[in-house]
Order: structure tokens, then sequence, then C-alpha cells
């Protein structure tokens, strides 16, 4: 077993504690990998609070990882002692069904094990990037392209590959008009991606006051949700919007914005039921999906396609013991636009 030093929750109301956990030991097909960024993700917040339902303390969370491979497994054949990885939402899967065999993964029939709060293979609950190292089957490690900065690269593992994945479905590119919902960490990057995969841009957010940073970012347009009169500028206006935001929209309200044969593809995962009426996706025959990360391919290739692109997210690097004001401030929606845990400080 290897130890590890991390920060962990001890229930729901209480703040995150520095802590020590063990780590499997390195099977086979196993790479220990000393932890060197781990990104802040609302995900973790709502999981840690009991938002998303129960789970079982002291949890480490922490699906956004980067770091060196320091061990590998005696049948370990995709990566060596010193590459550059990084680890997402997900560290296996049944490898079996359907949907697995189709190399799709994150959206296995019987549920893929999530990089924390998830019964691992052996009954254990796993464990979170928010630790100086983690042990994860070789199949569910990424390689981090050298162009991407290291201290940037972490939130790609969950922000990057959560707006490209849709973004790549729903075909976003020259010719289509995307609209982005949210200007967090989510939503930034959506904005970097559909742009440099061609697509005109479009951010809606409550306010303008993100907007200097939205332009820069790539998209032709910014308006202000809270400003009544944008849906009735804007009806009939996108092929594709990308809701980022975690908390209740009014989806009608939204949906009155696609074209003809459009879609609204909620990223954003609000614990409260979202209501939406058959009547506004009638119209202009729309629809409404939702989507959840990517498989392990298409997170390889959205690590090669932002590194092409010279795509990285915007980060706050702090030190481990700043993670309970990190999660006050991203509640706050006081971040621009992801932290990032530098784990030689736990």
């Amino acid at each position: 077993m290897t130890t590890a030093r991390a920060y962990a929750a001890t229930s729901p109301t209480e703040p995150l504690v520095a802590t020590t956990i063990e780590r499997r030991e390195v099977g086979p097909h196993d790479v220990l990998i000393d932890i060197a960024f781990a990104g802040v993700c609302h995900s973790d917040i709502h999981t840690v609070r009991g938002e998303w339902g129960p789970i079982a303390y002291p949890q480490v969370v922490g699906h956004e990882i980067v770091g060196v491979v320091s061990a590998v497994g005696s049948e370990v054949s995709r990566h060596a002692l010193g590459d550059r990885v990084g680890v997402g939402c997900m560290v296996n899967s049944c490898r079996e069904c359907v949907n697995c065999k189709a190399g799709m993964e994150n959206y296995c029939i019987n549920g893929n094990t999530g990089t924390y709060a998830s019964s691992d293979l052996d009954g254990t609950i796993t464990q979170g990037g928010y630790a100086t190292n983690i042990v994860v089957n070789e199949d569910f490690v990424l390689r981090v392209p050298e162009s991407i900065p290291y201290e940037s690269a972490a939130p790609l593992l969950c922000a990057g590959i959560t707006t490209y994945s849709p973004l790549a479905h729903w075909k976003a590119g020259p010719g289509t008009k995307v609209a982005v919902v949210g200007m967090g960490g989510l939503g930034h990057m959506a904005v970097k991606i559909a742009h440099a995969m061609g697509a005109e841009v479009t951010v809606l957010s409550q306010t303008l006051s993100k907007q200097e940073d939205g332009l820069r970012f790539g998209a032709e347009h910014y308006y202000a949700t809270k400003d009544a009169s944008t849906f009735e500028l804007l009806k009939n206006s996108f092929d594709l919007i990308i809701n980022t935001v975690s908390a209740p929209v009014n989806l009608d309200a939204y949906v009155s914005l696609l074209r003809l044969n459009g879609t609204m593809v909620n990223v954003g995962a609000p614990p409260e039921a979202l209501p939406i009426s058959v009547f506004a996706l009638m119209g202009n025959r729309r629809s409404f999906a939702a989507s959840g990360i990517g498989s392990i391919a298409e997170t390889q290739e959205m690590l090669d396609f932002c590194a092409e692109h010279n795509i990285a997210p915007e980060t706050e690097l702090i030190e481990a013991a700043q993670i309970n004001e990190a999660y006050e401030r991203v509640l706050a929606s006081d971040v621009r636009y992801r932290f990032v845990i530098d784990t030689a400080t736990i």
C-alpha cells in the first residue's frame, strides 16, 4: 500500500481537513502517479455537501488531475516512468457492456467507476485528486501534451472534455451558431473550444461583467440574460446552446432561441429537476439533451486539440490550505475561472 497526504471532507457541513489515505498496491496494469496539480470543480462541492446524494466519509474529491508517472505495473504498456499524464472523472468501467465495447465507457451501462465517491473493484470507495498520489488502471490515464502549461492543464480533464464532447458530437464548426450559457469554469472553456472549431460564438451570461473576457476568449457576441429584451432579440438564432450552469434556469426561454432542428445541451448538473414545455420544443422541432464528460479516446482527442490550438483554462493557483475559502469563492462566482491546487502544499 502507498500512503498519500490529502485533504478530505468529513461530513456535508464541516470544512475539508488535512489527512492521510492509503492507495492500493500497484497491480500489473496500474500506474502510480505523483500528483502535481488538481483542479477544483463545482462537482466536488456538490458531492462533499451531499447535494447529489449521500456519500461515505471521509471523502477526498478532485477529478481534474495531472502529474508524473512514478511507478508502473509489470504489464503496463501505455505509460512509462516520468510521463506527464492526467486523470479525469473516471478510473474504470465494466469493459463488457455494449457502451464500453463501443468505446463509450463514460456511459457504461453498469456505471463507470468514478475517480472519487465510487465503489472500486475491490469494494473500497475511490478517493480523488486532492492528494499527493493516486493509483489508476493504465487504460484510464491520459497523455498530457508538453505544450499545455502544466499548472493549467488539470481542468481540461473535466471542464475541457465536458464542453468539448457535446460541441464535437453536435458538430459545432464553420457555419454554425453556438450559444454558451454561463461564463464560469465550464463556460469559458466552451467559448474557447467552440471558437477554435470555427463556430460563431455568443455568450449568454446574467450580466456583462465578464464581457471583455468572453470576447477575448473568442466569442463574437455577449448578452446579459437579466435583460428581458435579450430573449426577444435572439429568438430563432442558434444551432446549438451549451448550458454550463449548475442551477435552475428557464429552459423554455432558452430553447426559444434555437433555430430549426436546434439543440440545447445541459452540461451543468443542478440537483433540482428542470421543467420544460413540450410546446417549446415543438416549435422549430427543437431538442433538449444532456451530456456527461467523454470517453477516454475522446478525452485524449480533446487534449491533443487543445495543444494544437493553444487552448488552456484560465486558472488561479492556490495552496491546499486555501481549499475551503476556494469553495466559498466558487459558490460566489468569485474565480476567473478555475482554481487549481498545488499539491506540493498538501
